[in-house]
């Protein structure tokens, strides 16, 4: 008799565990069936959506498919375009080397890139003007000072786009055709969103390090966090989960398939086209979330030191003073920081301090350290307004935040 009272033992605690277990479960039941209704109205394919603290994930869902076409259901381990999402790790790189002792934040780019030595500048005509003609009244004039590589984290040296190009230039060409190009403004007198300037950060950290720029980070980042699905250029069977790209047709509103105008409409498996740290990566959520914990962890992740705990301090802190930026969201040191979250309505569950990025396409992802959540939103659709507050953001998070304590 008392051997078999100690066999159902097991079997009668696991009994009283599992409603506990389901209620756990059941607290982020809410985000799948609106993220849903995103797709049943067409206006999505799919989406993967992830919760998580610093050390555990609380949800992980995924609906719709990765191809309209065949139909493919999509998979919580697919991959994405994350395109801006890529500049946070671009900034992680070069602040290894920061703490690696081999640069500084303050150190002018031409003393790793001389080409950036006796820039000029050409005003242009507001935050997203293009520069304005060399004509009498706008003449280039000499850059008042070096533009540091803390400028070009910020978005604050005046750099403008490379747009025209050959999709398969080396980094050390795009820096050189980078160079050649005048400053919009004076370096620190303004904020502009370059994603060229983040590309030429990866330069940087090859000529810094000696290698080249993804396998710097391969080495340095992904291995040690674990990131498996992280990749400027999926293998062919990573390709297999990989989402397709869409655009909302406004006449027929109908979802098209789209070429990701950034990658110079390549392929995502050609490997040609040069690591771009602006918005070259692909990725997955599960991916994605370890860096944000590995921020919350103020560096380390699963008994590996990647960054300083001062160093996590001085890149999601405010950088840009009274500068402006976005709404209510000035920015660190390669990634954006919520000042106001009232100021949009996608960030008004989130503390301020809370750190992160969006990308073109629809992906999020915020780290709030005042509640230690982090948000992960993965989908892919072209030009639906401002991705950061798109309205699936906007749903993503309020469920998410009306299933925390």
């Amino acid at each position: 008799m008392n051997a078999r009272r100690l066999t159902w033992l097991p079997l009668l605690t696991l009994a009283f565990l599992l409603p506990t277990l389901a209620t756990a479960q059941d607290k982020f039941a809410a985000i799948a069936p609106q993220m849903q209704a995103f797709v049943d109205k067409g206006e999505i394919s799919g989406i993967v959506t992830l919760v998580a603290t610093k050390d555990r994930v609380l949800h992980l869902a995924a609906v719709g498919t990765t191809n309209v076409a065949t139909g493919r259901k999509m998979q919580t381990d697919d991959l994405f375009w994350i395109a801006s999402m890529s500049k946070p790790i671009t900034a992680v790189a070069v602040a290894m080397l920061v703490d690696d002792g081999k640069l500084k934040f303050d150190d002018p780019v031409e003393k790793y890139l001389p080409e950036f030595a006796h820039l000029m500048v050409v005003e242009s005509q507001g935050r997203g003007a293009p520069a304005a003609p060399a004509t009498p009244a706008a003449a280039p004039q000499p850059a008042a000072r070096p533009i540091t590589l803390r400028d070009v984290l910020t978005h604050t040296s005046g750099l403008g786009e490379l747009s025209k190009r050959d999709p398969h230039l080396t980094l050390a060409e795009t820096g050189k055709l980078t160079a050649q190009l005048p400053l919009r403004f004076q370096p620190g007198t303004r904020w502009q969103y370059s994603t060229t300037g983040i590309d030429i950060m990866g330069r940087v950290v090859e000529v810094v390090s000696g290698l080249p720029y993804d396998a710097f980070l391969q080495k340095r980042l992904f291995d040690p966090l674990g990131m498996k699905n992280t990749t400027f250029w999926p293998t062919e069977e990573q390709a297999k989960r990989l989402a397709k790209s869409y655009i909302l047709n406004a006449q027929t509103k109908k979802l098209e398939e789209t070429t990701i105008s950034y990658m110079y409409n390549t392929v995502a498996t050609d490997r040609g086209r040069p690591p771009l740290g602006g918005a070259g990566l692909y990725s997955t959520a599960e991916d994605v979330v370890k860096v944000y914990q590995m921020m919350l962890n103020h560096g380390e992740f699963n008994g590996h030191r990647i960054l300083q705990p001062a160093t996590v301090a001085e890149m999601t802190r405010k950088q840009t003073g009274d500068l402006k930026a976005r709404a209510g969201m000035p920015w660190g040191i390669g990634f954006c920081v919520v000042e106001d979250p009232k100021a949009m309505e996608a960030n008004v569950m989130l503390t301020p301090n809370s750190f992160g990025h969006g990308g073109a396409f629809g992906t999020n992802s915020w780290a709030d350290p005042g509640k230690g959540v982090i948000y992960i939103l993965m989908l892919q659709r072209d030009r639906m307004g401002n991705p950061d507050n798109s309205p699936m953001h906007q749903a993503f998070q309020t469920a998410a935040a009306a299933a925390l304590p």
